[in-house]
């Protein structure tokens, strides 16, 4: 039961974070080992079209796929608030047959644009070869729908456990292929694998806690239509999934420009440099998703605009102050960080570090606000927020990059973040105070 006590709503946020960011530590570990192994044994160019092919990939699925974890969460709230397990297991089931079907579009379409995107990118013939097959790698993704319900069910703690499947098949398979002494391609072999034993890890459990909950509602629903049952779910979908795509859109892209107007060797610098914001990236991506389902609680329970304001000052305020330490880390010993994670090959990464870094952190005052906007039903507001910085700062990439160097994507990620956080900051206000 939600209760209005803000210090009580941010102590469940805060241990669902924690619940879920042990399995991250853990799995950070284990990626920093692949990365350490992968650059020293590949260098920059060669990362750099492991980067490019993988980058390439969930790009098209970030367009292409549609997610339903924030309907599942949204509408299953007030499902479950009544104890409706039928109309709870026809909305999971829509999202799952929404999502597969998305999933399976995704990769058609990375498979058929390979031919005319690879060669811009400076793909080696053999990357080439295998990038068809490596479009399977987008059903790593393609697993929302689970995602979501284990949140509305609090079991942050499998979300966490989840995510050390994807970086330990990594892990082991960069051991495998260095002590063969393979290429590119079977790096790219590995990182299929980690993402199809993601996508089944996560279906795995969201069917088994669905079985343990809902029993055989979740095989055999009472007939009805979710679109009664769920009014509006079509449009919050596509608001919400315009959104997530906006939102994520230009991290994704991003690597890909570079690689078309630097090549594939300073996209793999950027890569390298961009993996130093995970420490800021993952958390804040995790404590989005268990602020929504905060929220989305808060929101049914008939609670006003004023009980989420205060959860959100709260949820954002210490997220800020926890990024300051790892900001001011990274500032002092920039080089010395892109050495131990790659190497002295990579060390010109270093400068452009400091600015992902700092964009990263303007940025954790996202997710909570795009929470908020979606709990109170109102995605379209994040994703027009998402809409006009993408679109206003994006396509000035390629000049900031010619005119810059590689500087110019740290200058691009910065003032993005300034805009994009500073009018969902403002819409969030707004809208909850109405």
């Amino acid at each position: 039961m939600v209760t209005d006590r803000p210090a009580s709503r941010v102590r469940r946020i805060f241990a669902s974070l924690g619940l879920v960011l042990g399995g991250k530590a853990g799995a950070g570990i284990m990626s920093l080992g692949y990365l350490l192994l992968a650059t020293r044994y590949l260098g920059p160019k060669d990362y750099g079209v492991l980067v490019l092919v993988h980058a390439y990939v969930t790009t098209v699925c970030g367009v292409i796929e549609f997610p339903s974890w924030q309907a599942i969460v949204r509408y299953g709230a007030e499902a479950d608030r009544d104890g409706q397990a039928h109309r709870l297991s026809r909305l999971l089931r829509f999202g799952a047959k929404v999502e597969l079907a998305g999933g399976a579009l995704a990769v058609i379409s990375a498979m058929v644009l390979v031919p005319f995107v690879g060669p811009h990118l400076g793909w080696s013939p053999k990357a080439m070869a295998f990038a068809p097959y490596y479009a399977f790698a987008v059903l790593g993704s393609v697993r929302s729908t689970p995602s979501g319900y284990l949140q509305l069910c609090g079991r942050f703690d499998l979300l966490g456990l989840h995510n050390l499947v994807q970086p330990t098949v990594r892990l082991i398979g960069t051991l495998v292929v260095i002590a063969c002494g393979w290429g590119v391609k079977s790096f790219l072999f590995a990182w299929l694998l980690a993402a199809l034993a993601e996508f089944a890890a996560m279906w795995g459990l969201g069917l088994w806690m669905a079985a343990k909950r809902l029993g055989n509602a979740i095989v055999r629903p009472e007939h009805g239509r979710v679109t009664d049952d769920n009014t509006g779910i079509w449009r919050f979908m596509l608001a919400s999934n315009a959104d997530v795509t906006l939102g994520d859109l230009t991290g994704r892209v991003a690597p890909l420009v570079i690689g078309w107007v630097m090549g594939p060797a300073m996209a793999g610098l950027f890569a390298v440099a961009q993996r130093a914001t995970v420490i800021l990236a993952q958390p804040a991506q995790i404590l989005g998703n268990a602020s929504y389902a905060e929220l989305a609680h808060i929101v049914a329970g008939g609670y006003g605009g004023r009980a989420l304001r205060q959860t959100l000052l709260k949820v954002v305020g210490i997220a800020v102050l926890a990024a300051v330490p790892v900001v001011l880390i990274v500032g002092i010993f920039p080089t010395q960080i892109i050495r131990l994670m790659a190497g002295p090959a990579f060390g010109a990464a270093a400068g452009v570090m400091i600015a992902l870094v700092a964009a990263r952190a303007i940025a954790l005052i996202g997710p909570p606000c795009t929470s908020a906007l979606t709990a109170l039903g109102h995605p379209a507001r994040s994703m027009w927020a998402n809409l006009l910085s993408s679109f206003a700062f994006l396509p000035l990439l390629p000049w900031l990059l010619t005119t810059f160097g590689l500087m110019g994507a740290g200058i691009q990620a910065v003032a993005q973040a300034v805009v994009a956080n500073g009018l969902l900051a403002v819409l969030v206000w707004r809208t909850s105070g109405r």
